[in-house]
């Protein structure tokens, strides 16, 4: 497990910087909620985004690659509702 340092938490916000004028244009955004300790960017994808049918392509494709271009260590971006949503209850 990799410590989460502010340089690493600078440069996934930069990641998503990238890429929140192009949400923004279609009524959506991003906000990052997480950085875990096994390299995993947990996002919540809001506005127009959150209820698209295309929402998983602008993750892997869009958001995804953007991050991992500037911290390539990042394993994989997710986006929290997609994991309440098929997370099964205890």
């Amino acid at each position: 497990m990799q410590a989460i340092t502010e340089n690493l938490m600078k440069r996934v916000n930069d990641g998503l910087e990238l890429m929140r004028p192009y949400l923004q244009a279609d009524g959506g955004d991003v906000s990052l909620v997480e950085v875990t300790e096994d390299l995993v960017v947990k996002v919540k994808l809001m506005g127009a985004c959150s209820s698209c049918s295309m929402s998983f392509q602008t993750m892997k494709f869009g958001l995804e690659q953007s991050i991992r271009r500037i911290v390539p260590e990042i394993k994989e971006v997710i986006n929290i509702d997609d994991e309440l949503q098929f997370s099964s209850p205890n």
